[in-house]
């Protein structure tokens, strides 16, 4: 996403061509798609805010109702996906690109870019925890029962939080890639490789990883049920892949997909040719971030899907139906009061055997 309006470029050249020239014989790449970010990115705000915040009220919901790690990590990443549409769809694409044309004080528009990578690493690295709990419920269940709970959740996502938050600030130097006529500098070179690699290529390596180690556990359960069955016709059916698993599947490989793209046209503009002098790379910029701000908006569709508490957590918020506050309490009461309604009732069953009992027939005493 570049100005709106300007003129078109006569010629491209090579990056080794560019690298002779002086800034000013530069003439800087048009945005060919016109409006067509401006149009996007607006829809994709005002479809994205909405659903992400009633995904963030049923994750509440549900986190509140069966205290999963599961959900705490969800809504992490909803509220991160909330921050990277605020601060890099409406701040840094809408207002300082489209309306403001990047007119803006310098020490602004350097502090809401380290806003921007802040949200954007805080939105991809909720999901690295998520991804190590699954690991190790399905790998090392008893571990995950005795390390896994609410308290140590909210501190590991606080953590990740204040990380990222940590992680945005070098970029508070992040070059104008759109504006920079110049070649990019050793700074530029550093900052861009911190970020792709903190942005895409550890957190992918991470999910490809732990996701393959999940899938092969879960085939040679499988495979073991397999051959438990041929030996005897009442074993359990295979345990197949599960919602949860599935889920987390999905959501790490549409990161990937979507984030590759812009990866590569990062390294790209670094190497080869200037976003800022070839329109061709200033089109490819410009779609592969739609590609990326687009995963900040899908996951609430990933986990309709897959997912059918979520589902009905969100029918429940939707028709304005209530939550209770502690519903495990209740739970617990019912249970407390079931379990006392089946020892008394055992208790009357044992009465009753022993009413019931005939007594033992007395022996005739001697006559005399």
């Amino acid at each position: 996403l570049d100005e709106v309006m300007g003129d078109w470029p006569n010629a491209t050249a090579s990056s080794r061509w560019e690298l002779d020239l002086k800034p000013e014989d530069l003439q800087k790449s048009a945005c060919v798609l016109g409006f067509i970010p401006v149009i996007y990115y607006s829809v994709l705000l005002c479809v994205g805010v909405p659903v992400n915040i009633l995904t963030a009220v049923a994750l509440t919901r549900l986190a509140s109702r069966t205290r999963k790690a599961l959900y705490y990590y969800l809504l992490a990443v909803t509220g991160s996906d909330i921050l990277s549409q605020l601060f890099i769809i409406f701040v840094g694409f809408l207002l300082e690109t489209a309306v403001f044309h990047r007119e803006v004080p310098a020490l602004l528009l350097r502090s809401v870019s380290a806003a921007e990578f802040a949200a954007n690493h805080a939105s991809i690295w909720s999901a690295v925890p998520l991804t190590v709990d699954r690991y190790v419920a399905l790998c090392h269940p008893l571990l995950h029962r005795q390390i896994s709970y609410p308290a140590r959740t909210r501190r590991i996502i606080a953590m990740v939080l204040v990380l990222s938050l940590a992680s945005g600030l070098p970029f508070f130097w992040w070059s104008d890639m759109w504006r920079n006529s110049h070649p990019p500098t050793a700074l530029d070179a550093i900052l861009i490789w911190t970020h792709v690699t903190i942005i895409y290529f550890l957190p992918c390596s991470i999910f490809l990883v732990l996701n393959s180690l999940i899938i092969h556990t879960l085939r040679a359960r499988q495979r073991q049920q397999c051959s438990q069955d041929e030996r005897g016709p009442q074993s359990a059916p295979p345990r197949r892949l599960g919602k949860t698993t599935a889920m987390l599947l999905a959501i790490t490989s549409v990161f990937s997909v979507l984030w590759a793209p812009r990866t590569v046209v990062v390294i790209y503009h670094l190497y080869v040719s200037s976003v800022h002098r070839d329109w061709r790379v200033h089109l490819a910029y410009d779609l592969s971030n739609m590609l990326a701000m687009l995963n900040t908006a899908v996951n609430f569709f990933l986990y309709c899907f897959v997912s059918k508490p979520f589902r009905g957590a969100v029918r429940d918020v939707v028709l304005l139906r209530g939550n209770p506050l502690h519903p495990q309490y209740a739970l617990r009461q019912q249970q407390a009061h079931i379990n006392a309604s089946n020892s008394s009732l055992y208790s009357g069953n044992k009465r009753s055997q022993r009413d019931c009992t005939p007594l033992s027939p007395r022996r005739p005493s001697n006559p005399s």
